[in-house]
């Protein structure tokens, strides 16, 4: 067989130009001298202090306005010390009897709406979704908390308040199917700010949860992916992001992930498949293995793996879970509270005021070949212009090498100050060992 080598995916130019290819979807990325000198965060610019009376009540995903959003699906308490709680159907009368440190929720304005499945695929509520949509509009608080939803979704639609008013309860109700059986759901954290804030600029994100609390979060995460795939069998992908404020996609400046159930698995997974099905050693050869030969890798535990990722329209971190297990609801408790820490780690080495997406990856349940489970983390601190739209060439201010100095710098401050997990061994710490993940074996 004719050797073919594979394309050099990171070359840097003497002008210090970096041109930077992703082995995975073929997307082009330059970077051009000088461009990346420029703060990253808001900064806190016009910070405002805090009204204490709106302490919990900032905006409608807080712990006191739990009336704002769609009946709830399931919610984490913390009982304390390391006692944590899952609390299923919560009845509108007992929506206030316990502070959710997590909470799932359906998506008001869901991508895939519950019609969607139902004329298309012919979905209808599973036989205890039903039942629980039943007892909860026969409860008068859960009937009034229904249709006072659906009113404020109706209007959000456009629709003017005389012309929700003139609809029938019936009528307004029908449109609540999505609150119980929908296939878009929030996993939303307490926090709006921080422990402590004082102004309005120190908001809660995911890299100021401690490691244990954040470990919860993608715990419950993972199992409420794993739910929505219980629930629609006809899903056949569910997506899952975290938008981290407004110039990221946010509705609310508010820490929340949202989960999509989608009917197909998405043109970047096709693609990915399509080179795994030539080299099942993909994910190691051209991410972790060329990432540490190119001194790329961040952190590293017994678990995960973070490097600093090329060939992204934005500066990414790129965060591998080492697991043979690429379905993230098999995997040990150790293996999850290992991505956890690492993910975590990220964040707070990014900064609550740098605008980012998390972006998961994970083998498709329909798909026979192993994948790893990867979180992406893109700091979104340029807008795409022309140049791009005219070449699909992409322009990022932050080149592979300076994201990885910006992130080891924090990170060594950070486990200092002991907000970070102290298993993660940093830049040089790590042992980078070739093929360090496990993935492998097909679905039997």
């Amino acid at each position: 067989m004719q050797y073919s080598r594979e394309p050099d995916y990171l070359t840097t130019l003497a002008d210090g130009t970096v041109k930077q290819l992703n082995p995975f979807t073929g997307t082009e990325v330059w970077t051009v001298p000088g461009r990346g000198n420029r703060p990253l965060g808001l900064g806190g610019v016009n910070a405002k202090p805090l009204d204490p009376d709106k302490h919990g009540a900032y905006c409608s995903f807080c712990e006191k306005r739990y009336e704002e959003t769609p009946p709830e699906k399931s919610r984490v308490v913390h009982r304390g010390n390391t006692t944590w709680e899952t609390h299923y159907r919560t009845p509108a009368e007992e929506m206030y009897n316990t502070v959710a440190d997590f909470r799932r929720v359906p998506n008001l304005f869901e991508i895939l709406s519950y019609e969607y499945w139902n004329l298309n695929y012919g979905y209808t509520l599973p036989t205890h979704i039903a039942g629980r949509r039943e007892a909860y509009l026969a409860s008068p608080a859960g009937r009034a908390h229904v249709l006072s939803v659906v009113d404020m979704k109706l209007k959000a639609s456009g629709l003017s308040a005389a012309k929700v008013a003139a609809m029938g309860e019936d009528e307004r109700i029908a449109a609540a199917s999505g609150f119980f059986g929908g296939g878009h759901d929030l996993i939303i954290a307490r926090r709006h700010f921080t422990d402590g804030a004082t102004d309005d600029a120190q908001l809660a994100g995911a890299g100021t949860l401690t490691p244990d609390e954040h470990a919860q979060f993608i715990t419950y995460t993972i199992e409420s992916v794993k739910g929505l795939y219980d629930l629609n069998r006809y899903a056949r992908y569910v997506t899952v992001f975290q938008n981290w404020l407004k110039p990221a996609g946010a509705s609310f400046d508010h820490l929340h992930k949202q989960l999509v159930a989608i009917d197909e698995r998405g043109v970047q997974h096709e693609a990915t498949l399509a080179k795994l099905r030539t080299n099942p050693n993909l994910f190691n050869e051209v991410a972790t293995n060329f990432a540490s030969y190119k001194n790329l890798v961040i952190a590293e535990n017994d678990h995960a793996m973070a490097f600093a990722g090329f060939g992204h329209r934005f500066p990414t971190i790129e965060i591998y879970s080492k697991s043979e297990h690429p379905d993230p609801w098999e995997q040990s408790p150790e293996e999850v509270r290992g991505m956890s820490d690492m993910i975590q780690a990220m964040h707070a080495a990014t900064g609550a005021d740098v605008p980012c997406n998390e972006e998961w990856h994970y083998r498709p349940i329909d798909v026979d070949l192993a994948m790893p489970w990867r979180v992406m983390l893109k700091w979104r601190v340029s807008t795409l212009a022309g140049f791009e739209g005219a070449t699909k060439i992409y322009l990022n201010t932050i080149t592979p090498v300076m994201l990885r100095d910006r992130v080891v710098e924090r990170l060594f401050a950070l486990r200092t100050e002991r907000r970070i997990a102290d298993s993660l061994k940093v830049a040089f710490e790590a042992p980078c060992r070739p093929n360090s993940l496990r993935y492998a074996q097909p679905r039997r």
